[in-house]
This record gives structure tokens, C-alpha cells and sequence, in this order.
């Protein structure tokens, strides 16, 4: 059997087809490789310009001390009845009594109390509250919107709803039909319609005194008196409305972004009686509450309702300045 010559730099043919399916098949490797990084890239642009930005912080990081935040003077005039009190005493009650809070940057609050030499007392509670929102999409000064809301509903005050607009339908063509063939004398036209309208009727001449006029109801008519109805036109049995006397629950201007009052009466216990007086306003994130309340016993009057509402609302005008400093 005769051997095969061997030529040196020659490869066998079964060499070469290896190496080409080899060279195949790493190319096929690389290219998938380069695909699959072009599509990772184009993922993650795509999920980075998803993202929603972030709603801003609040105003407020930190809160004031809130029994010191109250001038002397202030809580002399809020607390009558320290005037008849021994000067340890006027000292204890006008430092007032902190509110136990397990974050000071979170929530304060601070409760003086006096009683008056008849037998009542005025008591003064403050709270401030920094409200922070968890929610990335949602700012702090929107979650204090929400919590200064329910406070304003909880006063009886309704939060006006701003209604919605109606969309109009576009107007397609004239409002008024053409009148064909109409000639300013009013005479018909080509068409033979007649384009003027009939003339309206018309009340004869009056030719005697009606009975408005003399004061007297004509013969057979009903007067308000035999039938009972009011003579201004008006339902009978229509409520009037209550009057206002500008002390109800309300909304305050000039006070944070947006304030109320709210004012309830009720008794205490025998012939007592209590008043308290409630000023909520909010600046930011940041909800602040000044709670005023007197009570009387026995004889005494109610308590009044303007001047628990005037010392509050300068009490909580005082606030807001402080958290402007």
C-alpha cells in the first residue's frame, strides 16, 4: 500500500474545516454578546427616565420650645387668676406644664392652667405639630394640608369644594335661522314666507285706579289676611335664616398659609358653664393649634365669646411670628 506524501506548510483538509467552524462559532459568540450589552443599555435608559422627581421638603426641620415660646405678659393676660396667686406660685403656673412627646422635633406642646378667685378657671393648651410625608411623590407641606383639614372639619367648618368646568360643545353653525328673502319694509320675498312676527298683545289702557294703587283688594280677590299667607309673596312656614353675629366658626385671613376658629359653649356640671376656643392655623409642614378655654361656676355669666376669640387669635399671631424668626 503506497503512502501518502506529506508536504510541509500543507494542512489537511479536515483541519481546516475545524477551524473554520471554530472561527464560526466564536464569531457567533461575540456577536451575541455585543447584542445583549446594546439591549442592557437600552433598558436601563429607559428605566432611569421613569423615575418621578422627588416632591420638596417641608420648610421646617426642627420645632420651637413651646412653653417658652409664650411672652410673661401674655400669659398674665390669659390666666387672670395668677394676679391673686403667692409668687412661688404665679412663678409654677405661668412655667406651664410640657407635653410628654417622644420626638421634640416631631411634636411639641405645652398647658398652663389658673383658677379664679369665684370658683372658675382658664386653661391654655398649645400643640405644634411638624408633619413630615413618607411618601417621596407627596410634599410635607400637602400631608399638612390633610392634617389641618381634618382639624377644620372637625370645628364644623366645611372646606369649599372648587367646582370642576364644564366643557362646552363648539358651536356648528348659526344660532339664528336666515331669513330668506326678508326686506327691511317686513314685505314677503321671493319665497312668499312672511317674515315679520305678529304683533304681541298688548294691555288696554288702564282706565280707573287699580287696586295697588288705592290700597284696597278688589271685590272677590283673597287678601293674606283671610288666607294666612306672608304678604311678601314668601312660602308660609318658611324658617328665616339664623342670624349671624361674625363669632361662629370660621375661616381667618392674614394668619400662616390658612387658619380657622371654632368656638363651642356647653356645660360643666350644675350651673357651670365652659367656653373653649380653638385657633388652628398652618404654615408649611408645620400645623400649629392654640386651645383657650374659661369655665364659670354658679351664677356667674357664660363666659365671653369675643374676648376668648380676640386673646387666642393674638396668642396664635404671636406663634406664627415665632416660627418666622
Amino acid at each position: 500500500m503506497q503512502r501518502k506524501r506529506y508536504s510541509p506548510g500543507r494542512v489537511p483538509g479536515t483541519l481546516l474545516g475545524l477551524g473554520a467552524g471554530l472561527g464560526v462559532a466564536l464569531g457567533a459568540l461575540t456577536g451575541c454578546s455585543a447584542a445583549g450589552t446594546a439591549e442592557d443599555v437600552t433598558v436601563d435608559a429607559k428605566a432611569g427616565s421613569a423615575v418621578a422627581p422627588a416632591a420638596p421638603p417641608g420648610r421646617y426641620r426642627t420645632l420651637f420650645e413651646p412653653c417658652g415660646a409664650v411672652p410673661q405678659a401674655a400669659l398674665r393676660e390669659l390666666l387672670p387668676g395668677t394676679v391673686t396667686l403667692s409668687d412661688v406660685e404665679r412663678t409654677k403656673a405661668l412655667r406651664g406644664t410640657a407635653a410628654v412627646t417622644y420626638d421634640t422635633d416631631r411634636r411639641v406642646g405645652c398647658t398652663w392652667t389658673a383658677d379664679t378667685a369665684d370658683g372658675g378657671s382658664h386653661r391654655l393648651v398649645l400643640d405644634v405639630e411638624r408633619v413630615v410625608s413618607y411618601d417621596p411623590t407627596v410634599s410635607d407641606a400637602t400631608r399638612a394640608q390633610e392634617v389641618y383639614t381634618r382639624k377644620q372639619l372637625a370645628a364644623g367648618i366645611a372646606v369649599p369644594v372648587t367646582p370642576t368646568p364644564t366643557p362646552t360643545a363648539p358651536t356648528t353653525g348659526p344660532t339664528t335661522a336666515p331669513t330668506s328673502g326678508a326686506t327691511a319694509s317686513g314685505t314677503t320675498g321671493t319665497s312668499g314666507a312672511a317674515t315679520t312676527a305678529p304683533p304681541t298683545a298688548t294691555a288696554p289702557p288702564a282706565t280707573k285706579a287699580s287696586a295697588t294703587d288705592t290700597g284696597t283688594t278688589p271685590t272677590g280677590a283673597p287678601s293674606s289676611a283671610t288666607t294666612g299667607a306672608p304678604a311678601t309673596g314668601a312660602p308660609a312656614g318658611t324658617p328665616s335664616a339664623p342670624a349671624t353675629t361674625g363669632l361662629e366658626p370660621r375661616l381667618l385671613g392674614g394668619l400662616g398659609d390658612i387658619a380657622f376658629v371654632g368656638d363651642t359653649l356647653g356645660p360643666v356640671g350644675g350651673a357651670g358653664r365652659q367656653r373653649v376656643v380653638s385657633v388652628v392655623f398652618r404654615t408649611s409642614n408645620v400645623v400649629v393649634t392654640v386651645e383657650y378655654r374659661q369655665r364659670t361656676t354658679g351664677t356667674a355669666p357664660a363666659p365671653d365669646s369675643k374676648e376668648l376669640q380676640d386673646r387666642a387669635q393674638n396668642l396664635a399671631r404671636l406663634l406664627a411670628d415665632r416660627l418666622e424668626e
